[in-house]
């Protein structure tokens, strides 16, 4: 049985991911900040810093999900967060979300990072199914998502309402035997 109540710390050749916490919220501000990534992830809600400090103080309390911060390891600065949640202990599956400040995106910290996340999704949480939702004018976080193992499952059309006009989202999951496949494979 999966435990979320353990909070690793994953590293890569690019990323190391680490428990998030609430002194990383300077450093996430700018992802909730920037207009680009808020369209990119599909978010109509605005934060202000106090209830961010308050989100990201407790994550580590949270025994039903994995708040990690990205963590450039060229610079040691936090870019980025990476997300197993909407944990179903019965059919052993969880969902991923992954999403970064202006300065972390397209350098192929999201890449490492999500085959890091899932890595541990199976290997070390014993996992069998990690999903997630990708926005049609999201192109990029695709192909990242592709390059990890993920395989489209379905189009939820129109899922979004973002300035006036419907956007689908594209359903991809990776399976715990996929995973063990293209690990066989280098």
């Amino acid at each position: 049985m999966a435990d979320f109540s353990r909070k690793p710390t994953l590293t890569g050749d690019l990323v190391v991911l680490r428990p998030v916490t609430e002194e990383d919220v300077p450093a996430l501000l700018p992802m909730f900040e920037d207009p680009e990534v808020t369209r990119l992830t599909g978010s109509h809600a605005r934060f202000d810093e106090g209830a961010l400090r308050a989100w990201y103080g407790s994550r580590g309390e949270r025994d039903d999900r994995m708040d990690l911060a990205v963590v450039e390891r060229a610079t040691g600065r936090v870019v980025g967060e990476a997300v197993l949640h909407e944990w179903d202990p019965g059919n052993e599956s969880c969902a991923f979300r992954i999403c970064f400040a202006p300065e972390g995106i397209g350098r192929g910290l999201g890449t490492e990072a999500t085959r890091l996340v899932v890595g541990h999704a199976f290997e070390g949480l014993g996992l069998y199914r990690v999903w997630l939702e990708v926005y049609a004018f999201n192109p990029r976080a695709r192909r990242a998502y592709e390059k990890a193992g993920f395989r489209p499952e379905g189009v939820l059309r129109g899922a979004l309402l973002w300035e006036g006009e419907r956007v689908d989202a594209t359903l991809m999951s990776v399976l715990a035997p996929e995973w063990v496949e293209r690990a066989g494979r280098g």
